[in-house]
C-alpha cells in the first residue's frame, strides 16, 4: 500500500462516518422508500420532520414568466408530497400527541384538512350539519380526527408558554417568525369562534356506537390509485385501521372534558359537565385495558382533572378520589374540621406522601387568615407548623423560621402537642439511623434553646428522648441544663444598678458570642462580655463584622484602655445604631441610655458623643411619629437641635449626619425664624447644611413678598447652580496644543450633588418642597431651551430667566435631579395638584403621553372630589386641557380630542373637528358621543357619519344632538348644567381608562 493510500485509509477509518440524510425529494423517485424508511429504529429525518418538509414543498408559491408569485399549483408533484405527508401521519396511527408536539399549528393545520380533502369530506359544509353515522367509516373519522385536533389546540393556546428568545443565529428569521406567528394567530382565532360547533360534532359521536376505520398507508395508496366512488363506499373506506366505539368513545370523552375545564373558569356550570366526562373516560379506560391503538390517555393527567373537578363542584361522591390525601385536605379545610386536617398531616410524616411545598401552602393559607383576623386559627397555624418542622427534622432539611417565631412564646400545651407529634412520626421498629440522629439532636436543640427550665425538663425527661439517646448523651445534657439552672437562678437576681451584675460561670464561648450577638438587652450584654473576659483575652467588638461604628467615634472609642468597657461600648454603640437603623427605637434608646450612663463616669467626650447620638435618635423617633399627626415637636426638642447647631467644643468628635437632620429638623418645622435670624454666621459658613437651610428657609420666608425682596432667592438660585454645574479638565499636548480630557462634577459647590439629593430627601415642608421643585424646573426650562415643551411649576417667577454660563451645568443632572424631586414629593403627598401637574408636564415633555395624561386627570381628581365638583380653572388652565388634547391625539385616541376641545374657553372646533375625520380611532368612538354637549360638534359628526355611510354611528350622533338639554333655546344655567354634567361624566370614564 503506497504511503498516499496509507493516509487515505487512516482518515477514513479513524472514525465511522454518519450516514447522510435522506433528501425530502428521494422519496418522490422512489415509491418504496418512505416505507423502509419509517421501518428503521432511527429514521432521520424523523417522521413528524418528513410531514414538515412534504408540506413546506407542496404550500410553496410559484411565480410565472411576468415574475408574479402565484399560489402553488395542483400538479402531480405538489399532490404527491401531500399524500406522502399524510402516510407518514397514518405510520404514526394518527396519533395527535406526537403530531401536536412534532409539528406547528400550521403545518398542523394543513395536514388536517388534506385528510378532510382525500377522505371526500363534502367541501363548503359545515361538520356540525354532517351525520356521520351515515358517511363511510374514513369519511367520518377524518371529521373527528378534525375535530379533535381543534378542540386540543384551542385548550393548549390557553396554557401560558414562555416564549424562547431568538439567538444571534436566528435574527435572519425574524421576519419568517413573524409571519408565521401571525398565521398561528388567525388559526387559533378562527378554532375559537367555531369552538361550539367543535364541541356539538364531538357530542355527536357519542350516540354513535358502530367501529369507525382511520386511514393507513395501504388505504391512501388505494385512492390514490383508484378514484373513489360517488358515496365513497370502497375498500378504502374500511379497509383502514380498525378504532372501536368505546376506544374512541374514550379519547373523545377526555377531549371534551379539558374543554369544559378550560371553558369553567368563566362558566362554573362547566365543571360539572367536564367531570362528568373525566368519570367517563376513566371508566372507559378501565375496560379497554391495554388493547387501546388509537387512544392515548395520561392516566396521572387524567387523575389531576377528576380530583381538580371534585374540588371545584363540591362532589360528595365516595367514589370520586375521595380517599386522597389532598381532597380529603380540602374538604376538611371546606368543612372546618382542623382535627381531621391536623390528623391527615400526622399520618403523612410517617406515609410522606405529601409533597413539602403542598404541606407548606396550606400552612401559608392558614397564616394569612390568621393575619385577617381569625385569631382562633393561631392554634391551628401552630399545630400544622409543628407537623412540617418534625417532617423536616427527619427528612434532615432546615426548620423553617415560622416554626423558631411560634416558640418564642411557648406553652405546655404547645410542647406537650410536638412532643406528641415526635412521637408520632417515629416507628422505631421501622425508623432508619439518619432519622434517630435528626430526631434526637432536634430534641437536644430544643432544650438548650427554652429559656423556662419548666419546659426543659419535660422534655429532657421525656420517654422518646430517653430511647434516643444513649447513656453517656443523657448525662452531657443534663449536666448542661444544671449549669445553665444555676446562670437562670443568678440572672434572676433584682438589677438595681448597670454595674450590680454579678458575673456567671459559662459552658461554651462559641455559645456566649452567639448569644451576645443575638442580644439587644444592654444587661445581658454587659454580663456576657464579663464572663467572656474572664474565660479568655480577645477583642470581642470584632464578634460581628455586621456591628459598625462611625470612623469619627470610632478611634476615641477604641483608645479606651479598659478592654471590657471598650467592647461594652463599642457593642452598645454598633447595637443602637443598628436599631435606629431598622427603626427599633425603643430598643436603641436602651442601649443608648445604658451606654450614656456607662461613658459618663470616665469621659466627657463620649458622653458629648452620646448625648449628639440620642439627639439623633429623638429626631428620628419624632419624625417617624409625626407622618401622619404632624404633631409640633415639643420646645425641649428644638432647643437641643440648637444647641448642637450652635455647639463651639472643638476636640468633640462631630458627624455630620446630625447637623444635617438637624438643619432638615427646623426646615419640616418652619423654624425659618431662627435659620434666617438667630443661626450664628460663623455656622453658616462652616456647615454647608445650615447655609443651604437658611437659604431655603429666607426664600421661603419671601415668598408671598414683592419681586425687589427676592435677592435671598437668587442667592440659593446661584448655589443650587453650582452643584448641578461641571468643571472641563484639559491636558497640554506636545506640541503646545490644549485639548479636553473630561467633565467632571464641579467642586466649587458647597456639597456634592448626591449629597445635596440626599438631604432632599429629608425634608417633607410642602414649601420648601415646592420652592425647591419650581427652582428645578426653572433652572431645566433654561438648559433645555424648549419654549413649547416647558414643564411648569408654582414660583416660576421668583427665579432668574438667564444663566450666564449655560455650557457649565450639567443637563442631564438637572433633569435627573428634577425628576427625582417630584417623584419623591409625591410619595409625601400625592393629592398636591401643583405638584402632579408638574409631574404630568415631566411625562408630557419627554414623550410619556399616557403616564402623562394619568397625571393630568390625577391632577384634576385631587382637587374636584373625583370631578363630582368642577375642576379648578387654575387646575385645567387652557395650556394643561391643550396638553391633555395633544396626548390624546398622539395615542390615537381622535374622539377623545374632539370631546377635550370642548373644555378650552374657546371651543378649538378646527382641531375637534380635523380629529373626527379620523377613521382609526383606538379609543370607544360612537360611545363618548354621550358626553358632548357642543351641538356644532354633534352636527358635524352627524354629516361625517353620513358622508362615510355609517348609518349606526349616524343614528347615535343624532339621538345625542336630540336631547332636550342640548337645545339652543333653553337658559344659558340649563345649557351650563348639561355641559357641567357631560364634563363629570367624561373625566370620571377617562380616569377609568388611565389610572
Amino acid at each position: 500500500m503506497s504511503a498516499e493510500a496509507a493516509d487515505r485509509e487512516a482518515v477514513t477509518g479513524s472514525s465511522p462516518c454518519t450516514p447522510p440524510q435522506t433528501s425530502w425529494f428521494e422519496f418522490l423517485l422512489d415509491d418504496t422508500l418512505l416505507e423502509s424508511h419509517l421501518q428503521k429504529f432511527s429514521p432521520d429525518p424523523m417522521p413528524v420532520q418528513l410531514i414538515t418538509q412534504f408540506l413546506e414543498q407542496a404550500s410553496k408559491p410559484s411565480v410565472n414568466e411576468q415574475n408574479q408569485v402565484q399560489p402553488p399549483a395542483d400538479n402531480r408533484r405538489n399532490r404527491t408530497l401531500k399524500l406522502l405527508a399524510l402516510k407518514v401521519a397514518a405510520h404514526l396511527k394518527w396519533n395527535l400527541d406526537v403530531l401536536e408536539k412534532g409539528l406547528s399549528i400550521a403545518v398542523l393545520n394543513m395536514l388536517v384538512n388534506e385528510l378532510l380533502c382525500v377522505s371526500k369530506v363534502p367541501p363548503g359544509v359545515k361538520h356540525v350539519d354532517l351525520d356521520l353515522s351515515t358517511l363511510p367509516p374514513t369519511t367520518a373519522m377524518a371529521v373527528l380526527v378534525y375535530n379533535r385536533w381543534a378542540i386540543r389546540t384551542t385548550v393548549q393556546s390557553s396554557f401560558p408558554i414562555k416564549q424562547a428568545k431568538p439567538g444571534p443565529h436566528q435574527m435572519n428569521m425574524l421576519n419568517h417568525v413573524q409571519q408565521e406567528k401571525e398565521l398561528t394567530e388567525n388559526i387559533l382565532k378562527v378554532l375559537k369562534e367555531q369552538a361550539d360547533d367543535f364541541i356539538m360534532v364531538l357530542e355527536g359521536v357519542l350516540d354513535i356506537k358502530k367501529d369507525f376505520y382511520v386511514h393507513t398507508m395501504r388505504t391512501l395508496d388505494l385512492l390514490a390509485a383508484e378514484p373513489c366512488t360517488a358515496n365513497g363506499e370502497t375498500e378504502c373506506s374500511t379497509a383502514g385501521l380498525r378504532i372501536s366505539a368505546d376506544e374512541l368513545h374514550c379519547q373523545v370523552r377526555y377531549d371534551l372534558g379539558t374543554v369544559f375545564f378550560q371553558q369553567g373558569c368563566t362558566n362554573p356550570p362547566c365543571y360539572e359537565k367536564a367531570r362528568e366526562h373525566f368519570l367517563k373516560t376513566r371508566e372507559l379506560l378501565s375496560k379497554l385495558g391495554d388493547g387501546a391503538v388509537h387512544c392515548r390517555i395520561d392516566e396521572k393527567r387524567l387523575a389531576g382533572y377528576c380530583q381538580a373537578c371534585g374540588v371545584l363542584t363540591g362532589s360528595s361522591d365516595v367514589s370520586d378520589m375521595q380517599s386522597t390525601p389532598f381532597t380529603q385536605i380540602h374538604n376538611f379545610i371546606r368543612s372546618g374540621n382542623y382535627k381531621g386536617l391536623i390528623e391527615i398531616f400526622l399520618e403523612d410524616n410517617l406515609a410522606l406522601s405529601l409533597p413539602n411545598h403542598f404541606r407548606q401552602s396550606v400552612l401559608r393559607e392558614f397564616f394569612q387568615k390568621a393575619e385577617q383576623g381569625n385569631k382562633a386559627l393561631n392554634e391551628v397555624c401552630y399545630k400544622i407548623c409543628a407537623c412540617n418542622a418534625v417532617r423536616d427534622v427527619l427528612e434532615g432539611q432546615v426548620i423553617s423560621v415560622q416554626f423558631r417565631q411560634l416558640l418564642l412564646k411557648p406553652t405546655k400545651e404547645k410542647i406537650d402537642f410536638l412532643l406528641e407529634v415526635c412521637t408520632r412520626s417515629l416507628k422505631m421498629e421501622h425508623i432508619s439511623d439518619f432519622s434517630k440522629r435528626n430526631m434526637a439532636a432536634f430534641l437536644k436543640n430544643l432544650c438548650r434553646s427554652l429559656e423556662d427550665l419548666q419546659f426543659v425538663v419535660m422534655i429532657s425527661s421525656h420517654e422518646l428522648l430517653m430511647v434516643l439517646l444513649k447513656d453517656d448523651e443523657r448525662k452531657a445534657l443534663v449536666d448542661q441544663i444544671r449549669k445553665r439552672s444555676s446562670c437562670i437562678n443568678l440572672c434572676t437576681k433584682p438589677l438595681t444598678s448597670f454595674y450590680d451584675i454579678p458575673a456567671s460561670a459559662s459552658v461554651n464561648i462559641g455559645q456566649l458570642e452567639h448569644q451576645l450577638i443575638l442580644s439587644v438587652d444592654p444587661w445581658r450584654i454587659r454580663q456576657i462580655l464579663i464572663e467572656l473576659h474572664g474565660m479568655t483575652e480577645r477583642q470581642f467588638w470584632r464578634v460581628s463584622s455586621k456591628w459598625e461604628v462611625p470612623s469619627d467615634y470610632s478611634s476615641v472609642i477604641l483608645g479606651i484602655k479598659d478592654y471590657l468597657t471598650r467592647d461594652l461600648v463599642y457593642i452598645l454603640m454598633a447595637k443602637g445604631l443598628h436599631c435606629i437603623a431598622i427603626k427599633d427605637f425603643v430598643h436603641a434608646r436602651q442601649l443608648f441610655s445604658a451606654c450614656l450612663e456607662l461613658v459618663t463616669e470616665f469621659s466627657p467626650r463620649l458622653r458629648q458623643v452620646m448625648l449628639n447620638e440620642m439627639l439623633l435618635l429623638d429626631i428620628s423617633v419624632h419624625e417617624a411619629g409625626a407622618g401622619s399627626s404632624r404633631e409640633r415637636p415639643p420646645p425641649d426638642l428644638v432647643s437641643r437641635v440648637r444647641g448642637y447647631l450652635e455647639m463651639r467644643i472643638h476636640d468633640i468628635p462631630l458627624r455630620q449626619v446630625v447637623g444635617e437632620e438637624g438643619v432638615a429638623f427646623m426646615l419640616n418645622w418652619r423654624e425659618n425664624e431662627y435659620l434666617t435670624l438667630q443661626v450664628p454666621t460663623s455656622l453658616v459658613h462652616k456647615n454647608p447644611y445650615v447655609k443651604l437651610g437658611q437659604l431655603l428657609a429666607a426664600t421661603c420666608k419671601e415668598l408671598p413678598g414683592p419681586k425687589e425682596s427676592r435677592r435671598t432667592a437668587k442667592d440659593l438660585w446661584e448655589v443650587v447652580v453650582q452643584i448641578c454645574s461641571l468643571t472641563s479638565q484639559h491636558k497640554r499636548a506636545n506640541d503646545g496644543r490644549v485639548s479636553l480630557i473630561k467633565q467632571r462634577e464641579s467642586t466649587l459647590g458647597i456639597m456634592p450633588r448626591n449629597k445635596f439629593i440626599i438631604f432632599i430627601r429629608k425634608l417633607r415642608e410642602p414649601l420648601v418642597l415646592t420652592t425647591l421643585i419650581s427652582l428645578f424646573v426653572r433652572l431645566h426650562s433654561i438648559v433645555r431651551d424648549d419654549i413649547v415643551n416647558e414643564v411648569t411649576a408654582e414660583h416660576l417667577s421668583i427665579w432668574p430667566t438667564t444663566l450666564p454660563n449655560l455650557q457649565s451645568v450639567d443637563v442631564e443632572a438637572v433633569a435627573i435631579t428634577m425628576k427625582e424631586l417630584v417623584n419623591y414629593a409625591l410619595t409625601l403627598n400625592p393629592n398636591n395638584h401643583s405638584w402632579l401637574i408638574t409631574q404630568a408636564d415631566i411625562y408630557f415633555v419627554t414623550n410619556q403621553y399616557s403616564a402623562a395624561l394619568h397625571f393630568y386627570l390625577q391632577a384634576g381628581a385631587v382637587c374636584s372630589d373625583f370631578f363630582n365638583k368642577t375642576v379648578p380653572p387654575d387646575v385645567y388652565t387652557d395650556q394643561v386641557l391643550k396638553r391633555m388634547i395633544k396626548c390624546c391625539s398622539l395615542l390615537n385616541c381622535h374622539t377623545q380630542v374632539a370631546i377635550l376641545c370642548q373644555f378650552l374657553r374657546e371651543v378649538d372646533y378646527m382641531t375637534a373637528f380635523k380629529a373626527l375625520q379620523e377613521q382609526s380611532s383606538h379609543d370607544a368612538m360612537d360611545s363618548f358621543y354621550d358626553y358632548i354637549w357642543d351641538v356644532t360638534i354633534l352636527e358635524y359628526l352627524t354629516h361625517i357619519h353620513h358622508k362615510r355611510g355609517e348609518a349606526e354611528k349616524r343614528q347615535i350622533a343624532i339621538k345625542a344632538i336630540g336631547q332636550t338639554e342640548l337645545n339652543a333655546s333653553n337658559p344659558e344655567d340649563v345649557l351650563q348644567l348639561a355641559a357641567q354634567k357631560r364634563k363629570k361624566k367624561f373625566l370620571q370614564a377617562m380616569a377609568k381608562l388611565y389610572f
